[in-house]
């Protein structure tokens, strides 16, 4: 792993330190977030982005809310899950989010049960580091949860790049939009993560990086990581990928995802859909690199998915830059949905799904 996106330092009254990614590639720079309210920006302004790296820094926010002073699990709940309703409302398509936010939510609840029985009828609780010990158990269970959220990611992200990077040829040219690496996630990433494991077992390849527009997340991102990495990377206007596949230089396109339908479906940063169509017209296989907690088995399929639209500011403008007439219409989606036939295989860390489609995603996850 070249690089740790979200990183949680110290203990129940740590703070959460990402790198901001606003910055890059100009600027390795780290953001802190000591509270709910500073973290909520991050996510909203892509400070911290990638569906992964989102439910990772989600997990830890609400072990952030809950270092507002409270004398009892009772009001520490209340803390949790108004922060909890606050960090879902960040960004809608990323489903990572919402599982994160859910399952330590569900963790919360567990611990506030198991906890009745041992302080009833206790008038005043013992104290521990000057506040009630099943306080204190409560908010170290909540932080221990969220650790474990990110762990777990860190793990999945490996085995999805040693699941995945048979699909990696030697030679090989390897089309990949946006970024879904080290910063994307927890772990080494989704789809840069098959780059990483197939560099580890001697191949060499090239990558052709979107630039992703409006806010260039490959070529500012996926260009960087992958350099760090050591690996032959080129960045591409995203008009190109067309042109290059016709003249061969493209073997597979590998993405990430922000949320997978129960059919197969796959939502994405906006541009991969077109990718899906050019890859199939050319007959180059399109691969959809992502962990299981990016599946909605609740969506049936990709039109029920919720895509954010951003600001108009993001297209006409770059740090400072502007690019189009001032009040000029923007329409400015930040995802599009690619449907599942266009999908050659989901690499998840369970294994590959090979032509998805509901039987077939619904056998994987059970």
């Amino acid at each position: 792993m070249i690089v740790q996106a979200v990183k949680w330092i110290g203990d129940i009254d740590g703070y959460l330190e990402l790198v901001d990614q606003r910055k890059l590639p100009i600027e390795f720079a780290t953001l802190q977030c000591r509270d709910v309210e500073v973290l909520f920006d991050a996510i909203k302004t892509l400070a911290v982005r990638g569906a992964p790296a989102i439910g990772v820094s989600a997990a830890y926010g609400l072990v952030l809310a809950l270092q507002k002073p409270t004398d009892n699990i009772e009001k520490a709940m209340e803390l949790l899950t108004k922060a909890r309703e606050y960090l879902a409302s960040s960004r809608p398509t990323a489903v990572n989010l919402f599982w994160a936010l859910d399952r330590m939510q569900k963790k919360a609840a567990e611990v506030s049960r198991a906890s009745r029985p041992r302080i009833a009828g206790k008038a005043c609780p013992e104290l521990v580091e000057g506040m009630p010990a099943p306080l204190k158990a409560f908010r170290e269970a909540i932080l221990a949860e969220a650790i474990a959220i990110h762990r777990e990611d860190v793990e999945m992200c490996r085995r999805i790049g040693q699941n995945g990077q048979k699909f990696i040829e030697e030679g090989a040219g390897i089309l990949t939009h946006c970024n879904a690496g080290a910063l994307a996630t927890g772990g080494q990433g989704t789809a840069l993560s098959l780059m990483f494991e197939a560099q580890r077992n001697g191949k060499k390849f090239r990558v052709y990086a979107d630039e992703t527009r409006p806010l260039l997340q490959g070529a500012r991102l996926t260009a960087w990581e992958l350099m760090q990495a050591g690996i032959d990377v080129t960045v591409i206007c995203d008009n190109m990928a067309g042109w290059l596949m016709k003249q061969g230089k493209v073997n597979a396109v590998i993405t990430g995802a922000d949320r997978i339908a129960a059919n197969g479906d796959t939502a994405n940063k906006i541009g991969t859909y077109s990718l899906s169509i050019l890859a199939r017209e050319h007959g180059v296989p399109f691969y959809i690199a992502a962990p299981s907690s990016t599946f909605d088995l609740s969506t049936k399929s990709g039109a029920e998915i919720p895509i954010e639209q951003r600001a108009a500011e993001e297209v006409i403008s770059f740090r400072d830059a502007q690019a189009a007439p001032t009040g000029v219409g923007v329409y400015n989606p930040a995802f599009d949905v690619t449907e599942a036939r266009d999908i050659a295989a989901i690499i998840t860390e369970r294994g590959i799904i090979e032509k998805p489609n509901i039987e077939r995603v619904s056998q994987h996850l059970t």
